[in-house]
């Protein structure tokens, strides 16, 4: 009877928390606790796992920033093409190629990117235009070491020009064997991570005063203050000088002169009123000229006196 009394009550009696519970406990987050069943039972997650979590999160990709010099090593590599390979290209991609060199030359390439690496972009602008890849290639390389002496301005320009300029070639589409999306691509993600990697160096820096550059094919000249002066003198000495010549030319009576025939005496007529046409509207564009060029160099002034 009290074998049987003692069968039945190890039979009915709950099962220890250690075992019932453990596999519960164990799928729980690191972060919480077990409910304790007893004053004296608490069942804690094991720290292996929060160990694990920690180290998943370090080996993420996302901590791993690309190094901008191998970025550039990538687009010189892209540039390894046969010599002839730019003057090949059909018409239409031959203006993708010029408009490509525009954008990564544009406006004060010198002042924003520096000597070194503005006179390497220029350069290399130039080779694009004349379809030159052999010197396209030679240029590309010299990136990577010029980047490590650039300072985060610099770098920003240059980022952006590249974006710009990989941009072009990506509008090309597929030709070949793909060689210029391969080089779109390795322009544009190293044009992103210079511009990115240098915003907070350019916040502190403090920026250059834009400069208005006026451009006629390869020249590029600065408009400042007294360059607009000079302008305008010059644009008033013009305009005097043409409504002197037309009103010489409009005093010569038609009757001092004698012509042939009637239709020599057309003929004439007609040559002077293109003379006349053409020296009253020069008169009048040199002198909406240097009042343009008076008003601008005010303006230059004294935003440069406000800076």
């Amino acid at each position: 009877m009290v074998s049987a009394s003692l069968q039945f009550w190890s039979w009915i009696a709950p099962t220890p928390i250690s075992h019932r519970y453990t596999h519960k406990f164990a799928s729980l987050t690191s972060l919480k606790l077990a409910t304790p069943v007893s004053s004296t039972n608490t069942v804690y997650l094991p720290k292996p796992l929060v160990v694990r979590f920690a180290l998943t999160e370090s080996d993420s990709p996302k901590s791993i920033e690309p190094d901008p010099q191998t970025l550039l090593q990538e687009i010189a590599d892209s540039f390894d093409l046969p010599s002839d390979y730019f003057s090949k290209l059909p018409g239409d991609l031959r203006l993708d190629l010029n408009d490509a060199a525009f954008d990564l030359s544009n406006g004060p390439v010198l002042d924003e990117c520096g000597q070194e690496l503005g006179e390497t972009l220029l350069n290399l602008s130039r080779a694009w235009e004349l379809a030159d890849t052999s010197t396209s290639h030679s240029l590309v390389k010299k990136l990577p070491l010029i980047e490590a002496k650039l300072t985060g301005y610099a770098k920003s320009a240059l980022g952006k020009r590249l974006v710009s300029a990989g941009r072009r070639f990506q509008s090309m589409g597929q030709y070949g064997q793909g060689e210029l999306q391969k080089i779109a691509k390795a322009m544009i993600a190293a044009g992103r991570v210079l511009t990115a990697s240098s915003t907070s160096a350019v916040i502190v820096e403090e920026p250059k005063e834009e400069a208005r550059v006026l451009k006629f094919g390869e020249l590029q000249v600065e408009v400042t203050p007294d360059k607009a002066n000079i302008g305008a003198v010059i644009g008033f000495l013009f305009g005097i000088l043409c409504w002197q010549i037309a009103r010489g030319v409009q005093n010569v009576p038609d009757s001092s002169l004698q012509y042939a025939n009637d239709n020599a005496l057309l003929l004439a007529k007609s040559l002077k009123g293109a003379l006349l046409a053409i020296f009253y509207s020069s008169t009048f564009l040199s002198a909406f000229t240097s009042v343009g060029l008076v008003l601008l160099g005010l303006q230059l002034k004294s935003k440069k006196n406000k800076d």
